[in-house]
């Protein structure tokens, strides 16, 4: 929690001044009174200032609300990436089987009460009524069988082309050849070069993200071991970037649109933490904001814990 220390003739002097140097407004911060002050002899002699404490609220979870958006926003990614399942057609509902209604019972005839009816009359009379309100049986339909599903094939993976090993982009390719093998993971390894020297690195097949880890932290250990191996024993540095199914585009696009969500909020309280970040990532949220009007970026901290932080500008 970010705490300032103001002084001033007054209490409400020292707390309009640091408002003022903080760029916030009253209900974004905790004041505390140090020393209330006094005005002295006739207002010369033995005054004394008074002094605030001002702390900033909420600051602590900035950076826990930076992730919760980062995370949604990789979420998106994945979900728009994701082909659309074919919707099936709906079978037509079946037709209702209307029962037949029973037949009407006619009318019985009244009778003397004191008339009565012979037993063999009476019994042939239950037993047509018995015949006919018999249903037929139903016949039973046969059961249809259930289509079974074809196995998922596995995704075919096409070996990438074999870089010379004694240059930079066959060592990085060879290192990683080798190690994805002892993880267990099939994946297909191409390399190239720019104009500049430095290695790129892309690997198809790994579907379940095993390469990537939380955020990218394994795609990221992996980028600097293989970085560890290419440059060892050389002069020159030879930068390496190492990507998986296109996670590094969806990752800055992600990183851009949390720098303008946060700058959104920076404007509102005047200053916002993000969660550490390595170099690579600190620089695109750099370059996102350095065009904008009103805030202004900084990193904080020590590596791993360095961090971006979003200001108002003066």
């Amino acid at each position: 929690m970010k705490v300032h220390e103001v002084t001033g003739r007054t209490i409400e002097e020292a707390i309009s001044q640091g408002l003022e140097e903080l760029g916030v407004s009253i209900s974004d911060v905790t004041v505390d009174i140090i020393e209330e002050g006094s005005k002295g002899l006739f207002g010369l002699f033995g005054s004394r200032p008074a002094k605030v404490r001002l702390s900033l609220k909420e600051e602590e979870n900035e950076a826990e609300a930076a992730r919760a958006i980062l995370e949604d926003a990789m979420k998106e990614d994945a979900a728009e990436s994701k082909p659309k399942k074919e919707s099936k057609p709906r079978k037509a509902p079946k037709a209702e089987k209307k029962e037949a209604a029973p037949a009407a019972k006619p009318e019985k005839a009244e009778k003397p009460e004191k008339a009565e009816k012979p037993e063999k009359a009476e019994k042939a009379e239950q037993l047509e009524k018995t015949e006919r309100g018999a249903k037929a049986p139903r016949a039973r339909k046969p059961r249809e069988k259930k289509e079974e599903k074809a196995p998922v094939e596995p995704k075919e993976i096409v070996p990438a082309e074999q870089a010379d090993r004694a240059t930079a982009a066959g060592k990085a390719q060879e290192f990683l050849q080798d190690l994805t093998q002892l993880m267990g993971v099939n994946v297909s390894v191409a390399v190239g070069t720019d104009e500049e020297g430095n290695v790129k690195v892309n690997m198809e097949g790994d579907t379940l993200g095993i390469l990537i880890g939380r955020r990218g932290e394994t795609l990221d250990a992996l980028q600097y071991l293989t970085s560890l191996q290419v440059n060892k024993g050389q002069n020159n540095y030879t930068r390496v970037t190492l990507d998986t199914e296109g996670y590094r585009a969806k990752r800055e696009e992600a990183l851009v649109r949390l720098a303008n969500r946060m700058a959104n909020r920076a404007q509102k309280t005047g200053r916002v933490s993000l969660e550490p970040m390595n170099p690579y990532e600190r620089r695109i949220l750099h370059s996102a904001l350095q065009d904008h009007p009103n805030v202004t970026t900084h990193s904080e901290g020590e590596e791993p814990n360095r961090h971006v932080v979003i200001t108002l500008k003066n």
